[in-house]
């Protein structure tokens, strides 16, 4: 059986489109294309099943190729309802890869989606948000068996794997990309900067400049959302719970208030926290007519949808990802992309540059952990500083830059606690 007829996908003959699609980031994905060529000459997963659970478009399918390339077989799966493209699915279905993926499945099909990877009972995993490993230590230990470790991409899924490792329960390796310096300081700041921006432009049409954007969480993410903000000329406010990143947003420029204020002064919402019911009911009585709500941290529990519902006359899609909730004083208050991540619901997610780093290390990452699990037992990991730095450096020979290195003299003094 070929792996197209293994998938369970929504339309084969979507797959010349996402071909394309993933042609052209391959070329903007430096890299990864460098990485590939030393999987493709050491066979580092050769006679492995990886599955991977990402927001499933083009960048993701060619780290699934790259991965690939490097012995595996591949069974791939989406980690979001809405940033499934169901022609990069069937692209990667007629090339090789089992995918269990389609665009906007009923939420229990897509639970199924995600079993059904790990049913291929894979050797290797990368996750998004800690769906994987949830379902492997909770519905599913059966099939922990043959589980050697993973990477987890997210802030989000990196909190469930602490929780699950602070109880004793983590059954594998796992290694936290998100917390890798080529990660959080580039994705995480100018990848979500760039694409929260992108998925609302292009969902709403309207205009930034001169409107008060509340970006709630300044870690990361957050300073990413709240400087592209301020460069297309908005006023920005900043929500925060904790002191030290409140005080540097407002070293930074930007007002810093609580949500209860903000929400009086607001026109568009961006949470990015990672946590639920940031934007609440009562928050939502004291918006102004027309406020945009969004969000772009992993889960959509950020905005209280079922409280605005409750607070609602009337509930319409008025645009592809818009929905107005008309509430009963006549305002109207717009949700975007169902509260789900907006850049990736709402947009193409992350630019292809961005990713390449980010993917980089994942694959990287996923080849540590192989040959390291026995020796790192049931634990949370960072990825290794040299693995990062080497990610670092293959991006400043993409980039044609060089930087400096130590002498001799230099390293004998910076190692020396002695006057010199």
């Amino acid at each position: 059986m070929t792996t197209l007829e293994k998938s369970i996908i929504a339309n084969p003959a979507l797959a010349p489109e996402g071909k394309l699609k993933i042609d052209w980031v391959q070329q903007h994905m430096p890299v990864l294309n460098r990485i590939r060529a030393v999987f493709e000459k050491e066979q580092p997963f050769k006679g492995l099943r990886v599955a991977i659970s990402l927001h499933l478009e083009a960048k993701t399918a060619y780290l699934a190729k790259v991965v690939q390339a490097g012995g595996a077989e591949v069974v791939i799966t989406g980690s979001n309802p809405l940033s499934t493209q169901d022609d990069v699915c069937a692209a990667l279905a007629q090339d090789g890869i089992t995918v269990f993926a389609k665009y906007n499945p009923e939420p229990k099909e897509y639970k199924e989606l995600l079993v059904k990877a790990l049913e291929t009972k894979p050797d290797l995993i990368i996750d998004d948000g800690g769906d994987l490993v949830t379902i492997l230590h909770g519905e599913r230990p059966d099939l922990l068996e043959t589980i050697r470790g993973g990477a987890e991409e997210t802030t989000t899924g990196i909190l469930r794997l602490k929780a699950l490792e602070k109880e004793g329960k983590l059954k594998f390796p796992m290694v936290a990309v998100n917390d890798a310096y080529c990660k959080h300081l580039f994705d995480n700041r100018y990848g979500t900067g760039q694409s929260v921006f992108d998925g609302i432009n292009r969902t709403t049409n309207l205009v930034v400049a001169g409107k008060t954007v509340v970006v709630s969480g300044y870690g990361w993410c957050g300073k990413g959302v709240a400087m592209r903000a301020k460069g297309l000329g908005a006023n920005v406010v900043v929500t925060e719970i904790d002191a030290i990143k409140a005080v540097e947003a407002y070293m930074d420029g930007f007002a810093v208030m609580p949500m209860a204020e903000a929400a009086k002064v607001g026109d568009y919402f961006v949470t990015v926290t990672g946590n639920k019911d940031i934007i609440r009911g009562e928050h939502v009585q004291h918006m102004k007519d027309g406020a945009i709500l969004s969000n772009a941290g992993h889960f959509d529990v950020e905005v209280n949808i079922p409280e605005l519902a409750a607070l609602s006359v009337s509930r319409r899609t008025v645009r592809k990802n818009i929905e107005e909730f008309q509430l009963k004083d006549g305002r109207k208050i717009y949700l975007l992309a169902e509260g789900r991540l907006v850049n990736l619901a709402a947009g193409d997610g992350h630019p292809a540059e961005i990713m390449d780093m980010t993917f980089a290390l994942q694959a990287m990452a996923l080849k540590y952990v192989n040959e390291n699990y026995e020796s790192i037992g049931g634990k949370v990991v960072n990825v290794p500083y040299e693995t990062d730095e080497q990610v670092a450096r293959y991006k400043l020979e993409a980039l044609g830059t060089s930087i400096d290195t130590l002498t001799e003299d230099q390293k004998a003094y910076l190692d020396s606690w002695a006057e010199q």
